[in-house]
């Protein structure tokens, strides 16, 4: 009976990691890398629908493969990162959430982690030579407002090239997404 409690306990904690990590994703300024400050991190993720990523959140995330070497605001003021696998430029040679901690000047200017378990995510890991990546419902019942993050891996020394048969920017305005 205990060996049947211990993995019902293992199940509900994938389960819920997984529910968590589902709403997670980095965004950077469209000014480029490390421009936002700790108020426009929070104003972007409150345009999508969300708000800035919790250390839990961020953790699950990554325990599933999310994986960005780009320091990031995440909840209460805090910078890091997610890493799946150190690299010689990322992570410090550690793996997990790599946490700067929390930040006095909240005037620095990094990347952001936001969370929305709503978001129409799209996305995933791929590691195959050859894939055809699309919008979900694409072209019949494409909604529009996705949230779609792509890791590609390859091997070290191998290249990707990404051809586009159609490619369209959905109307901003204020040019924040």
């Amino acid at each position: 009976m205990p060996g049947y409690v211990s993995l019902w306990l293992w199940q509900w904690d994938t389960t819920q990691a997984l529910a968590q990590a589902a709403g997670v994703y980095h965004r950077e300024s469209r000014k480029g890398r490390y421009q936002l400050t700790y108020k426009e991190a929070k104003t972007v993720c409150k345009y999508e629908g969300g708000n800035l990523a919790t250390y839990d959140q961020l953790e699950a995330a990554r325990q599933i493969g999310f994986h960005v070497c780009a320091a990031g605001w995440y909840d209460k003021g805090r910078v890091g990162y997610p890493i799946v696998k150190a690299g010689a430029n990322c992570g410090f040679g550690k793996v997990g959430v790599i946490d700067y901690g929390y930040r006095l000047n909240k005037s620095e200017r990094w990347d952001v982690y936001c969370y929305n378990p709503n978001s129409k995510e799209c996305g995933g890991t791929l590691t195959d030579q050859q894939k055809i990546i699309q919008s979900p419902g694409y072209p019949e019942e494409y909604q529009d407002e996705q949230i779609c993050y792509w890791h590609i891996r390859v091997r070290y020394g191998q290249r990707i090239r990404l051809h586009f048969l159609e490619f369209d920017v959905e109307e901003d305005t204020s040019c924040l997404a």
